[in-house]
């Protein structure tokens, strides 16, 4: 139900966004050039890589000038990024990744593979043990203001809890918390 639910919810919200869509990847484009999708290797269900899809909104080859986190004053974030990532709409080509199966609606957050190092094993298993998501519990209640400990628990909470109704819940927080556009 979870998957038929993702595959439907994408689609349409593909749909209805592309215009939202358009215009994110012309900005990007006008402002820095191509490519306007960004990839990188992160960690899904089972513990497989696959490659997310942003909107590119630092600057290009920015991974080899900096860390893999960033904060909302990295001079590697562009004006058109900056903006696209107080507004989330980076996030939107991961709609793709919803529908090709690395990822769902609703999850933890997916890490990168050296983020590996902060879980227990035991922890790194039951993290993966579900698909990340495009929003999270954290995501949803924090945000990006969410320590490491905070984000790791509500994770792993998130992976014990998983289910269609806590999913709807969150999309709902992830929303309002959207709608108050503040921070990265």
């Amino acid at each position: 139900m979870k998957r038929l639910f993702d595959v439907l919810v994408s689609l349409l919200a593909l749909a209805v966004l592309s215009p939202v869509l358009l215009l994110a990847a012309a900005a990007v484009a006008l402002e820095s050039g191509l490519p306007v999708l960004f990839r990188q290797v992160r960690v899904g269900r089972g513990g497989r890589e696959f490659r997310i899809l942003k909107f590119r909104s630092m600057v290009k080859d920015a991974e080899s000038i900096g860390p893999y986190q960033t904060s909302d004053r990295d001079p590697r974030i562009t004006r058109v990024g900056g903006f696209l990532r107080r507004t989330s709409i980076d996030e939107l080509p991961q709609l793709l990744n919803v529908l090709a199966g690395d990822m769902s609606l609703v999850g933890p957050r997916p890490d990168v593979p050296a983020q590996r190092g902060l879980y227990s094993p035991a922890q790194w298993q039951e993290r993966c043990s579900v698909r990340p998501g495009l929003t999270g519990w954290a995501q949803a209640i924090y945000r990006s203001e969410a320590s490491m400990e905070q984000r790791i628990d509500l994770d792993l909470r998130y992976a014990r809890e998983a289910g269609l109704w806590l999913d709807l819940k969150i999309i709902i927080w992830t929303a309002l918390r959207l709608a108050r556009i503040k921070g990265n």
